[in-house]
């Protein structure tokens, strides 16, 4: 597949039409990004990025009901093996891809069920502010108003989002793309969708701890170039890199 640095005119106009209100269809994917209120960090340490998503990864269905208790008790326990890993059959939505930097984060989730982007999305702000405010003996509003949504409506703009979305913490100077265990970019390089390879818990560090099927659906993308992670990683360095040079999209960048 011939990877070219695509126009952003549509990037453009998807993100001057953002709806806060957007009616979520089953069966469509849709861009989900939020800030820190004020622009402040919403994650301080490995632990806060490995809750995030081990949030992501417990709230994502039908029927269960996070118990942060529960959630702690897992935690230490943790060092053991990786007990909480297996994937559910009643999903609320499919995670196609994701990144978390220290003051955002960005989500390609595509919808299952009737609600459940705005089911998940709710779960997962008020679960993390919670433990957050917790941690850090803090009060309040940690995210900057309600999620933002955008519908993805062609196979293009999401392949280049994709992209944008896997190598974000490049462009954003975080760290380079092949070093930040908190993106979905090393899944799709390497054709293992895994997510950090160590738990910083209340216990301590546990090596060699992983999330061993993290509910990342690659396909949907990964397919439109014959499943070769070498192809789309070459698409993703192509344009992460151009986007960062050019700084082309400065005005849409949640910093």
């Amino acid at each position: 597949m011939n990877a070219k640095v695509g126009s952003l005119q549509k990037w453009e106009e998807l993100n001057n039409n953002i709806m806060r209100n957007i009616e979520f269809i089953n069966g469509e994917i849709y861009h989900i990004y939020n800030r820190g209120t004020d622009r402040r960090d919403v994650f301080m340490d490995r632990y806060n990025y490995q809750k995030f998503l081990l949030i992501m990864r417990e709230i994502n269905s039908q029927t269960y009901r996070l118990d942060l208790r529960e959630l702690m008790r897992k935690e230490k326990e943790s060092c053991e093996g990786p007990t909480f890993a297996k994937k559910v059959d009643d999903q609320l939505v499919d995670v196609v891809a994701y990144c978390l930097n220290p003051n955002h984060y960005h989500l390609i989730l595509r919808q299952r069920v009737d609600g459940g982007i705005s089911k998940f999305m709710q779960r997962l702000g008020t679960s993390h502010t919670m433990q957050f405010n917790k941690k850090y003996d803090r009060s309040g509003a940690l995210f900057q108003g309600k999620f933002k949504a955008i519908l993805i409506d062609s196979n293009e703009y999401l392949l280049y989002l994709s992209a944008y979305v896997n190598a974000n913490n490049f462009i954003h100077n975080y760290r380079d793309n092949k070093s930040w265990p908190y993106s979905s970019y090393l899944d799709y390089s390497t054709g293992v969708c895994k997510g950090p390879t160590f738990a910083f818990t209340p216990t301590g560090l546990c090596e060699g701890w992983t999330f061993a099927n993290y509910t990342c659906e690659k396909g949907i993308v990964l397919d439109q170039f014959s499943g070769n992670a070498e192809e789309y990683k070459k698409f993703v360095e192509m344009n992460a890199n151009y986007l960062k040079k050019k700084k082309m999209l400065a005005k849409y960048l949640l910093e």
